[in-house]
């Protein structure tokens, strides 16, 4: 159940429904909104405390009962909006936040130049692949750690924060110390295993649909990190398998609308593993945002013809640019911004 303080409920008071809580075997997590403090309480004996008993207590204003499976990703137990900070970049606020970069880092003459492209362009936040899952053994599998080297080595040399994949949790580590957010890949949405051991971290988690996840089953997957400590997670929707077979997925724009509907959580979109296609990745960016995307991230390749993994959906750095330039008047006319060349705010 969720139970929302009044709005001059005391510390005393807070603290008192915190310790009754606690004495019949609920977990407590605390949600400090900017008018009123609000608890949820997980598991625990309901017959021992009732939520008439709950609502009779010193400074509680009402109990609502939480309906969904999950609770801690709901809008029920958050009513506020949460924004993630990736470095210094904020996702879910009022910027549209791009985040962009190879599928796969190949080299570091290939990711340099593609992350120093994308800033350029005004991208936030670089994308790469150390480790890559792929469907056949034989595929490019990544460079591992050299690859996260070479993301570390791109940060430092253009200051932008990145996002990388964790394949599972032998190379969980390796991948936390080098990265500014951890990627869930869709493969992974349902590895509870992995999901605890990143919701132990602190670090901000980029976390994928599944392949074949419902909305619920997405939202249980987010409940997992955020269970385990850690509220820094942002969804993004990337496609989910159907029957049909000219896109390399069938991307899902309802889910956006639906999510900040359901959840408190940023919502971004994956244009790129979407379609499999560089030419449908400009109108459904264009698409996800008007649907109330906070951001979209966009594999982008210098020479996408010769990328070893996922050159037929890559932007060239030139397309990316001409991307976010026809989304400055459409974030404007939304009310919010997206970065333009060389880290320019539109006005």
């Amino acid at each position: 159940m969720v139970i929302v303080m009044q709005a001059d409920a005391t510390r005393a008071e807070i603290e008192n429904l915190i310790s009754r809580l606690k004495e019949v075997g609920f977990g407590v997590h605390i949600s400090q909104g900017t008018e009123r403090t609000i608890i949820g309480a997980l598991g625990g004996n309901r017959e021992a405390l009732a939520q008439q008993a709950v609502e009779a207590l010193p400074g509680v204003e009402r109990v609502v009962p939480v309906v969904h499976p999950y609770k801690l990703v709901s809008r029920e137990f958050h009513p506020e909006r949460t924004v993630v900070r990736v470095g210094d970049v904020v996702i879910g606020g009022e910027e549209v936040v791009a985040i962009a970069g190879p599928c796969a880092v190949e080299n570091e003459r290939q990711l340099l130049e593609t992350a120093q492209a994308v800033k350029a362009a005004g991208a936030r936040v670089l994308r790469g692949g150390a480790f890559k899952p792929r469907s056949s053994p034989y595929s490019f599998q990544g460079l591992g750690e050299e690859g996260l080297r070479l993301l570390a080595l791109a940060r430092e040399a253009t200051g932008l924060p990145i996002v990388t994949e964790a394949l599972d949790v032998r190379t969980l580590e390796q991948v936390a110390t080098h990265a500014d957010m951890i990627q869930i890949g869709a493969r992974n949405m349902q590895n509870f295993e992995l999901l605890r051991e990143v919701g132990a971290l602190r670090l901000p988690v980029l976390l994928k649909r599944g392949l074949s996840a419902t909305i619920e089953e997405w939202l249980l997957a987010a409940e997992y990190i955020m269970h385990e400590g850690n509220e820094q997670v942002v969804l993004c929707e990337r496609g989910i398998r159907s029957f049909e077979t000219a896109t390399r997925n069938t991307l899902d724009l309802a889910a956006v609308p639906m999510l900040h509907r359901l959840s408190h959580l940023p919502v971004i979109v994956d244009p790129s593993h979407a379609t499999g296609r560089w030419r449908l990745v400009e109108p459904l960016s264009l698409a996800a945002v008007a649907a109330g995307a906070d951001g979209l991230i966009i594999e982008v390749h210098p020479n996408p013809a010769e990328a070893l993994s996922d050159g037929p959906q890559s932007l060239t750095p030139t397309r990316f640019a001409t991307l976010l330039q026809k989304l400055a008047p459409l974030t404007a006319a939304m009310g919010r911004s997206v970065s333009h060349p060389s880290g320019v705010m539109p006005q």
